[in-house]
């Protein structure tokens, strides 16, 4: 082995400090705690970051679509056009779709809404829809019913068979001026995703009632395309775009959302490197200790040299007893951790029920439980980078314990 029992032996008697040596003592557990508290609150806040963009991604491109086509000129071809891109390599899902601003209102309540208009069809092949109806089905939505989020039935106080009003802002022009256009549809589903805008602002209804609300009979807004690989979305438009031919604009999920995961992005770095900061202070805490440690045992080292051990195995005694400390810590934060992340959202619901606070706001952060999701690469670099800084922390004192003579040592004994 690298390092003999006697320096282990010797290594692990200085970490147990006597009474009068306690204060070194002292200094090697806050290193450690520092140490283990850094990697795991590094963990934790990767982890929740990691799975706040995949949440949102998930939701984002499943509602959305890896990429929209539309044409130059009114959408009447989109029949023959969705068949085109069907056919391109890595395309699995086309969706012609109707979308609009429109005024929501009932049981006086008013707001915002985005109304898309889809074949039913269309929409059981998404599984983020599909799989996400709390009431009713997609397969007996009627052409006069339309499908809402949950959080919008709970605010306008609806369910299945209630009515709701659309106010479109572009009404019908009469002889006294435009006349806003008012239609009342029926309830027929309701879904829940688990993203706040999404369940609140969202209504999906049949295709030919949204065309003829909107006033564009035979015509969509643009196509919605699902592909196999979002993260290959550039080749996919690529192959669209010359399947096509001139008179359509396509454009990716990355160019649309680009400035959201983009500041997704920076701010996941900036966090990455403001905590990296507390494991680097922990690693200089193990640097005052061992100094300390070094001082402390001065007389201890000279007798050790004078006994015959080299200059080797003294830097090796030090270097153990300094990476002890990084080691231990940096396993005990890999194990708290790990199983923090792992349970986070159960641990979110026991703070709200112990302190009567909400502690996640939907509303704020977009999402209806706070996810979090371990990535094995990121964990590793963590524990790499904490035991790097703590073996790097234990070099230099321990070269100073190596370079201690042992007559100048005991001159004043």
């Amino acid at each position: 082995m690298i390092f003999s029992a006697f320096e282990r032996m010797m290594a692990l008697r200085y970490l147990r400090a006597r009474r009068k040596e306690g204060f070194v003592s002292v200094i090697a557990g806050f290193s450690l705690l520092g140490i283990a508290l850094g990697v795991a609150t590094l963990i934790i806040v990767m982890a929740v970051m990691n799975g706040f963009r995949q949440e949102l991604l998930t939701n984002i491109l499943g509602l959305n679509g890896h990429m929209t086509v539309t044409s130059t000129n009114v959408f009447r071809d989109y029949e023959s056009a969705a068949d085109i891109v069907r056919g391109v390599p890595g395309v699995t899902a086309v969706t012609p779709m109707v979308e609009g601003q429109v005024m929501a209102s009932g049981n006086n309540q008013s707001g915002g809404a985005i109304v898309r208009g889809a074949q039913p069809k269309d929409l059981m092949n998404r599984p983020i829809i599909a799989q996400a109806i709390i009431a009713g089905s997609l397969e007996n939505l009627g052409p006069e019913q339309i499908l809402i989020g949950e959080r919008m039935a709970d605010k306008y106080g609806l369910w299945l068979g209630d009515k709701l009003s659309l106010i479109s802002p572009k009404g019908n022009v009469t002889a006294f001026g435009t006349v806003p256009r008012v239609r009342a549809y029926e309830v027929g589903a309701i879904f829940k995703v688990g993203m706040y805008e999404y369940d609140s602002s969202f209504i999906f209804m049949p295709l030919e009632a949204a065309q003829t609300y909107f006033q564009r009979q035979n015509a969509v807004t643009h196509l919605e395309v699902v592909t196999e690989s979002p993260d290959e979305i550039e080749e996919t438009m690529a192959r669209v775009a010359g399947a096509l031919g001139q008179g359509y604009q396509l454009r990716g999920w990355q160019n649309t959302n680009a400035s959201f995961f983009n500041a997704l992005q920076v701010e996941r770095n900036v966090m990455f490197l403001i905590l990296t900061l507390i494991i680097l202070v922990a690693a200089f805490n193990i640097i005052s200790g061992l100094i300390m440690l070094v001082k402390d045992k001065g007389r201890d080292i000279a007798i050790l040299r004078t006994m015959g051990a080299t200059r080797g195995s003294v830097m090796r005694i030090f270097f153990i007893a300094g990476a002890s400390v990084g080691v231990i810590g940096t396993i005990a934060g890999l194990g708290l951790g790990v199983a923090f992340a792992a349970n986070i959202e159960s641990i979110r619901q026991g703070l709200q029920a112990l302190t009567g606070t909400e502690l996640f706001s939907p509303e704020i952060y977009f999402l209806a439980t706070m996810p979090a999701e371990i990535e094995w690469r990121e964990v590793g670099t963590v524990v790499l980078m904490a035991l790097g800084l703590s073996f790097g922390a234990t070099i230099y004192p321990s070269w100073r314990a190596a370079r201690l003579d042992p007559v100048e040592a005991l001159r004043y004994e």
